[in-house]
């Protein structure tokens, strides 16, 4: 198709492959042109230097190198940034605001796999299933079926921010039973009413009153400099008895000195797919405690779910030259509430 814009892929090359499989790459070359024989890591190689003298448009991920001011000096024609990933401020700086260019983020596409990762754990968590797994394997079997310690009838889950995946999760939770609480400073009662079908399934409470009422909580909030250490001890130390943290956000929302202590008391146990610091030392004292299970970040879009994000992108670059508003649209103002 003549006349197609010029399009650059910076990200790591095992990223391309799976966000641009080859049906999508047919996609692609429809409506850009793309030499998929350079996928950028580094902005100072000769050939990405001069691919970037021609490019319109940019598609990152993981692994993209920052654009700076020199990077953007050497791309006078770049107009469009999409990133077939999460957040953008990796790679997005004062710079690249300050030229106006646009940006998008498959942030949304991403969402998904986490909040479904986020529902599974919360059901294993009801079961007592990480515990149970490693009492098993030290000789135990299984509790009589009957303790009250087990199950997810009538369980109330804490969700802590509204966010693209706290939206998500919402519904997925109480079409499976739970009563629900949310606390979001940025909701009225009226909002979070609306993000659930159910009249009355969420209830919109102050983050204290969440904490002390409910069997599990669950962390959405993003990573903000207000948002640091949201959980620290003093309000780690309002959650019951035997309840549940998990997190799946960001790890430096919780403190994880004071997570220590309330887990190794045995008063609370925790699921972290996140942690602060990121990724925890060997032989960190959360990976010794019993009723803790920390993954390595596996929430997010991973081998097989990382191409919805490639096409996320694609369809966004559609958009772009239909002359149509971006859905994943970022600007410098949203910086303050994202992830």
């Amino acid at each position: 198709m003549a006349g197609r814009p010029a399009a650059l892929l910076a990200m790591r090359p095992d990223v391309a492959d799976a966000a641009f499989p080859a049906a999508s790459r047919e996609h692609l070359d429809a409506l850009a042109a793309v030499d998929y024989g350079l996928i950028v890591t580094d902005f100072t190689e000769p050939r990405a230097r001069e691919a970037l003298t021609e490019a319109e448009i940019l598609l990152t991920s993981w692994g993209c190198p920052a654009l700076d001011a020199d990077v953007l000096a050497a791309a006078p024609n770049l107009r469009v940034v999409i990133h077939a990933a999460g957040s953008v401020k990796n790679h997005l700086g004062p710079d690249f605001w300050a030229r106006g260019i646009l940006a998008s983020s498959a942030a949304g596409a991403n969402a998904y796999p986490v909040a479904q990762f986020t529902l599974s754990v919360i059901l294993l968590a009801g079961k007592r299933t990480f515990e149970m797994a490693r009492r098993y394997a030290e000789g135990a079997y299984k509790p009589p079926a009957t303790s009250p310690r087990f199950g997810n009838l009538g369980r109330t889950v804490g969700v802590i921010g509204a966010s693209r995946i706290g939206r998500l999760l919402l519904p997925m939770l109480t079409s499976h039973g739970f009563l629900v609480l949310l606390a979001d400073p940025t909701l009225t009662a009226a909002d979070a009413a609306a993000l659930v079908p159910e009249p009355g399934a969420v209830e919109l409470v102050a983050l204290e009153d969440l904490l002390r009422r409910s069997d599990l909580v669950t962390v959405h909030a993003p990573a903000l400099p207000e948002t640091r250490h949201l959980l620290d001890d003093a309000r780690l130390t309002l959650m019951r008895d035997g309840s549940v943290l998990v997190n799946t956000a960001r790890g430096a929302l919780v403190d994880t000195d004071a997570l220590v202590r309330h887990c190794a008391a045995g008063r609370i146990d925790a699921f972290l797919d996140v942690t602060d610091p990121e990724p925890l030392p060997p032989g960190h004292p959360l990976f010794r405690l019993p009723n803790v299970t920390v993954t390595p970040h596996l929430a997010g879009a991973m081998g097989t779910e990382i191409a919805e994000l490639g096409a996320f992108a694609i369809a966004e670059v559609e958009r772009y030259l239909h002359g149509l508003p971006l859905l994943g649209a970022v600007s410098e103002a949203d910086l303050a509430r994202i992830a």
